[in-house]
């Protein structure tokens, strides 16, 4: 009889197993809009689905970015982080089956002689001490009648793949910073060249008033001015020098290593900017954004705490058995099968009043969720945003690109003549002087407009979930 009923509730705990106390909540739909602002995609292909190499075919911006996913320790703490959220996936997969301990005891006790277990030990064995030995198996198997350790595996599993798609995001925004901030130390290679060049500009300048001023042609105010442009080129260039240690300095640390000089086989003038930057359809974003991937499993983690939370207010079946030798004397230990032993109990336990906590963890487990779906909503409105910015960016500083070059070349050509017609005395230092300025800061106005469209390039390739592929 007792046998029929242990079986009785092992087949009622198989049946019951299939149970599920929670409802999953389930992602809202239609957040992404139809086409991205100031975008109108050809077709469903984006630039976020092209590989990395692909995109970026500059060979050394590519060999930065390989040292800095070996080397940057964001990214060395985002794969041990995955490790630890595997090992824990890997223990929850072990949730259906039974705990084994194995027990080995010994032990020996002296009643008092006054007492009744003296007398009567004394009486019956003849002796003052009782020994006992014992060693046996014990087996505890709790039956997931609410779905409580399908659940904890669920979430084991959610947040294994948040580690993955943390990593993910973690690599788009690291190989964004590296080729965007290579990107700026072209720029300042340009700019010191630009500074360079309008300095020794400066030093013929100087020296035709000098020789004006010598023959009376023109005042001492004339030397002064044209020293003081002289001055303004030439605090420019340690100025950019600095900023190109710092940009090194950044650039280094970015890719794990010690602050160094970084090697360029490349100019800024010889960079090209991609022409077709097809973004296609938000709805695409859903699927590839790391970030937004994230704040999807993060929904599912938050479902499984529910059903967690709410199983353990429900009874709880456990079923325990043990076995092994038992003995009072050491001698006989091992004597088979007089030593031999067997337990077998199973129980239900259902909460009563622990104080509210179990259903203040319910309450707190579906405000989780709930948070876990606006921040899905938020991670995909501000993606959306983040798409439609950089689109604007390179559409923007395309044109401004335009204009700023036009400007360049007419003030490049209207240097060289005012410097023509200051030779031949039909124009004054001032309007060299100016020419010379306005120059300078044009082309490096242009370089500034040039590094930009760049970034923005780089920017929109991230935002689009490209980059960890």
């Amino acid at each position: 009889m007792k046998r029929f009923n242990i079986f009785t509730i092992l087949l009622l705990a198989m049946i019951w197993s299939g149970c599920s106390v929670s409802q999953n909540l389930a992602l809202p739909d239609s957040l992404a809009p139809k086409m991205f602002r100031n975008s109108a995609p050809k077709d469903s292909s984006s630039i976020g689905d092209l590989p990395l190499k692909s995109f970026i075919n500059d060979l050394t911006v590519q060999n930065l970015i390989d040292t800095a996913l070996v080397r940057n320790y964001d990214m060395q703490i985002a794969l041990k982080n995955i490790d630890a959220a595997e090992v824990l996936f890997k223990q929850s997969k072990l949730g259906y089956l039974p705990e084994l301990k194995l027990q080995v005891t010994g032990s020996s006790s002296r009643p008092s002689d006054n007492s009744l277990n003296g007398l009567s030990l004394n009486q019956f064995t003849g002796s003052t001490h009782i020994e006992d030995y014992n060693a046996n198996l014990g087996v505890l198997w709790e039956a997931d009648i609410w779905g409580k350790i399908r659940n904890q595996k669920a979430g084991a599993l959610a947040s294994f793949l948040q580690t993955g798609e943390a990593r993910k995001a973690i690599q788009t925004r690291l190989v964004a910073n590296v080729a965007q901030g290579y990107y700026n130390l072209l720029m300042l290679d340009a700019q010191l060249d630009i500074a360079k060049k309008n300095l020794m500009l400066n030093d013929s300048t100087l020296r035709i008033i000098r020789l004006q001023f010598d023959a009376g042609q023109v005042t001492s105010l004339a030397i002064q001015q044209a020293e003081a442009q002289q001055l303004n080129a030439a605090q420019l260039i340690p100025r950019l020098e600095q900023n190109v240690a710092l940009q090194e300095n950044a650039l280094s640390v970015l890719i794990g290593t010690l602050p160094k000089s970084i090697i360029r086989l490349s100019r800024l003038d010889q960079m090209t900017i991609p022409k077709d930057l097809n973004a296609g359809f938000p709805s695409a974003l859903l699927s590839r954004r790391p970030d937004i991937k994230s704040a999807e499993l993060a929904l599912n983690v938050a479902n499984a705490k529910v059903g967690v939370a709410k199983a353990n207010l429900y009874p709880s079946l456990v079923i325990t058995a043990s076995g092994g030798i038992n003995s009072f004397k050491a001698s006989n230990w091992f004597s088979m099968p007089a030593s031999l032993f067997g337990i077998v109990s199973g129980g239900i336990t259902q909460p009563i009043f622990q104080r509210g906590q179990l259903k203040s963890n319910l309450a707190l487990a579906k405000i989780d969720r709930e948070k876990t779906v606006i921040q899905f909503r938020q991670s995909v409105i501000t993606a959306v945003g983040e798409v439609s910015d950089e689109l604007t960016k390179v559409e923007k500083l395309k044109t401004q690109y335009s204009i700023a070059e036009k400007r360049a070349q007419t003030l490049q050509q209207a240097s060289r003549n005012a410097s023509l017609l200051f030779k031949s005395g039909m124009a004054n230092y001032l309007e060299v002087i100016t020419a010379q300025g306005n120059l300078l800061q044009s082309e490096l106005e242009l370089t500034t407009i040039k590094t930009e469209q760049l970034n923005a390039v780089v920017g929109l390739y991230r935002s689009l979930g490209g980059g960890w592929n």
